[in-house]
């Protein structure tokens, strides 16, 4: 049973950091491409950013870019998003996925992410 557990979210000030982290189990991790996607309250689940399966290939929707790194351990079946310079814009839940994708052009397409985890609240305050 493949399981993604996100960790790390809470509530932080604008300006501020936090590190999400997704533990991956029940598959082969270094096969999967892996993202995370956020979804604010009345809003559709948007695209953040992605990471090739051997960690070389990285892609940020462009909100994000120059504050928010993705990056992972094959080694731990982790994933993570450090999340600088935080915004009140950035406030949503963030979920993770594992994908099988091969294309850097594919890697926003929510469809492709076969498994996803329950999500958690990120919160930036003004």
């Amino acid at each position: 049973q493949v399981q993604l557990v996100e960790s790390g979210g809470g509530l932080v000030q604008a300006g501020g950091s936090l590190r999400l982290s997704c533990a991956a189990s029940g598959l082969t991790f270094s096969d999967f491409a892996m993202g995370w996607f956020r979804q604010a309250l009345g809003k559709e689940r948007e695209f953040v950013a992605a990471i090739s399966r051997s960690g070389g290939s990285t892609y940020y929707t462009d909100s994000v870019k120059g504050r928010f790194t993705i990056s992972r351990d094959n080694a731990k079946n982790t994933v993570l998003l450090q999340m600088n310079s935080l915004k009140p814009e950035d406030t949503a839940v963030y979920y993770c996925a594992a994908g099988l994708i091969f294309s850097g052009t594919y890697y926003s397409a929510q469809n492709l992410y076969a498994y996803w985890g329950q999500g958690t609240q990120v919160t930036v305050s003004s």
